[in-house]
Order: C-alpha cells, then structure tokens, then sequence
C-alpha cells in the first residue's frame, strides 16, 4: 500500500475513532464488538441482498417460483439467501443485546443520551427491516406471519384499522402488501438505517468513545492497532461463522402461501412471538397499546432519572445491582410462567358474566403487577436500592418476562396455541 493510501486509510478510520482510545475501552468485555458487529451485518445484508434483487420478483404470482428458481438453477443462490437470512436473524439478535449491553453499563446518561434515542430508534428500524423481508418469501410461513401481526395492529384503538389496511395495502395480505413491504425493504428503511447510523456512531465518537467504568484510568492507547487489529479479528470471526451456518442450516422455506388454508398453529415472527403470547392472556388493548405505550414513556424517562455521573460506564450501577438483577430475573422467569399456567388451567373464567375488558385486562395485569410491585418495594428495603438501581431492577423483569413469553410460544404452544408439554 502507498503512503497515500496509508494516509487516506488512516483518515477514514479516524472518522470512526479517536487518534488515541481509553486503555479500557480496548477490553472487548467493554463492548463485545456489538456495535461493529452490527454494522458488519448490515453491510453484508446490503450486499447480499442487492445479489437477491437480480432474482426476485416482487408479485405474489412469481415470488415464490423466483426464490425456488434461485435456490435450484443460480450459481450460489441457496448460499447467498442462507447468508442473507441468518445475517438478518443474528441482527436482530445482536442489536437486542447491544440494547442490553448499554442499559447494564449504564452508557445512556448525561452526554450519551441522545444517542440513547438514536439507539432506540435503530432497534424499531432493524425490526421493522426484518418483518418487511419476512413476507417477500410468499411461502404459508412468511403469509400467515405477517396476517398475524397485520391483524394485531388492527387491536390499536381508533387508528389500528386504517393503519393495518395501510401496510396491507387493503383488508388482507395480498399483491399490494408484499409490493409495499417490498418498498419499504429495499429502498426505504436501508436509507433510514444508514442516516441514523451515521448519526449514531458520531455521536459516540463525539462523546469521546465507549464509555469506561474506572475514570481514574487514564491511560491511553492507540487506536491503530490496539482497536483496529480487534475489530478485523471479530469481523473474520462473524464472517467465518455465517458461512459455516448458511452452508450447514438452509433458510426456511414452506409451499407457496395459500390464503385459503391456515397453518394451525400460526405464529408470528419469533421476535414478536412475545406478543402474541401476550394477547393470549392479556385484553387487546392493554397487550397492544397500553402497556408498549408505558414501555416507550420508560425508555424515553430512563436517562432523567438521578443518579451519580461517577458510576456511568459501571456495569450494573454498583454491586448491589448485580444481585438486584439476578433475582429480578429469577423472579420474572417463574412468575410470568406460572401466571401462564394459572390462567391456562382457569380459562373457563372467561366464561363469567363480568366485562370482558375487566376478566382479561384488569385481573390478569393485577395477577402479573402485584407481585411486582411487592419484589421492587422489597428490594428498596432490602438493599436500600436508589433511582437506577431500581431501574434495573424493573428493566430486568421486563426483559426476562418477554424472553420467557416468547420461548413459551416458540415451544410450547401448540395446535389452537394450547400449551403442549
């Protein structure tokens, strides 16, 4: 390489970092690689996907033939959809624990909380990234999906209908639905995700890096090579391991969509299998608008609550934390499952002449938020717990009852959705 590409390489990757990083920003323990992690992927879901475009045929009458021809008659076209399938599912993934990863480091406070929203705004993209590619399949898997979760946004109060019409493109998936999702795939959100990701990381590069736990730790290193030989090493990790899965693990694929035969059981995309879950104990209106619109207001409010600027960057706020967490998520893991069970056994008290929005909403939200409520005032007592610690400890049980709701549809909900052990 010439010293001027040296030069202008060396200028790129300073545009991503700084000249010289925190000793302990380094440590990959600090960041597991997450948020170049995702980056990656997403370069490599842009590239395979625009190799897919020459293939695909966005009409519900030739989708379906045009993936299959794909697969069977295109040089690596099984690989290239594998890879590009996995990347997608391992996003998803990754992103949801670069979300964990900067809530339990507390990285969200003072500077860093615009980039908190930016952050939340890049998790709903690459979400919504993945339920849009979802459909473009056309198979009984991808149709019946997103006929699911079209429908449990018809649930949103005074606006769900038209909305859901609006994505659909009509009353049912149909030609016009995969069109839009198509559009939305591969033209809009890829823009959205590059300008918010732009953003993101200069707002991490802004606020100085990763942020680090010990601030007496001065001591710095250079960014070239002690960061940048790491991030190569992790990049040829993830690559290699995505072409070990995609040769190994076929993406799915079922017959041709039929919008005359439900699969019985349908489900949802597994990262709304929570969801679903949540609807089949939960009134509509709780499960669909009031309880994500709670959710979102605690996401927005998490960086304003007090706390002490010493201990930003320290995993689990202090040690205290750690324990908070661990049985805020023991708790959330058996409680959530037993309340499953407990209203499983006694669905026939849907049956009794009280308000519906009273048997399925109110008593089952008590069922869940009592209890709750006893574990986080014990914890305040118990460990003297303050504002963030607090939060943590709620965040936790969140989380581990949205885990636990999901694996309980993914594997134990069977014909009708009926638990099945």
């Amino acid at each position: 390489m010439t010293d001027s590409r040296k030069s202008a390489f060396k200028s790129f990757l300073l545009h991503l970092h700084p000249k010289m990083i925190n000793e302990q920003a380094v440590s990959y323990t600090r960041t597991f690689g997450l948020g170049g992690i995702n980056a990656l992927l997403f370069v490599i879901l842009a590239v395979t996907g625009l190799l897919l475009r020459f293939s695909y045929v966005p009409f519900s009458t030739e989708a379906y033939d045009s993936i299959t021809a794909l697969q069977q008659h295109s040089y690596f076209g099984r690989l290239i959809r594998n890879i590009h399938h996995w990347s997608s599912v391992l996003m998803v993934f990754t992103v949801f624990l670069h979300f964990l990863r900067v809530f339990y480091s507390q990285s969200f406070y003072g500077i860093r909380t615009k980039n908190w929203y930016y952050g939340l705004a890049l998790f709903a993209i690459v979400v919504a990234f993945n339920f849009t590619g979802y459909l473009l399949p056309w198979d009984q898997l991808s149709y019946w999906a997103v006929s699911i979760m079209t429908n449990i946004t018809e649930y949103i109060p005074f606006v769900g209908e038209g909305l859901a019409n609006l994505l659909r493109g009509g009353e049912t998936v149909n030609n016009n639905t995969l069109l839009n999702f198509y559009t939305f795939h591969t033209a809009f959100l890829p823009l959205l995700l590059v300008v918010f990701m732009v953003i993101h990381f200069w707002l991490v590069r802004k606020a100085g890096g990763v942020t680090v736990a010990d601030k007496s730790n001065q001591k710095k290193l250079p960014v070239n090579p002690e960061l940048i030989y790491r991030e190569i090493f992790v990049a040829l990790i993830l690559i290699a391991l995505l072409l070990l899965v995609a040769i190994i693990f076929d993406a799915p694929l079922q017959e041709k969509a039929n919008p005359l035969v439900s699969p019985n059981p349908s489900k949802a995309p597994w990262y709304f299998m929570g969801l679903q879950e949540l609807l089949i104990n939960l009134h509509p209106l709780f499960a669909v608008t009031i309880l994500p619109f709670l959710l979102l207001a605690f996401l927005i409010r998490l960086p304003k609550i007090p706390h002490d600027i010493d201990r930003v960057g320290n995993w689990f706020y202090s040690e205290n934390g750690k324990k908070i967490a661990l049985i805020s998520v023991a708790f959330s893991f058996v409680w959530t499952f037993v309340l499953i069970l407990i209203l499983d056994s006694f669905s026939h008290f849907n049956e009794m002449d009280i308000p519906l929005i009273v048997k399925t909403g109110l008593i089952p939200l008590l069922l869940y938020g009592i209890p709750v409520l006893i574990l986080v005032f014990f914890i305040k007592k118990r460990f003297r717990a303050i504002g963030p610690e607090i939060v943590i400890s709620v965040m936790s049980i969140l989380i581990a009852s949205y885990v636990l709701m999901t694996s309980v549809a993914y594997y134990l909900r069977g014909e009708g959705m009926h638990l099945i052990f």
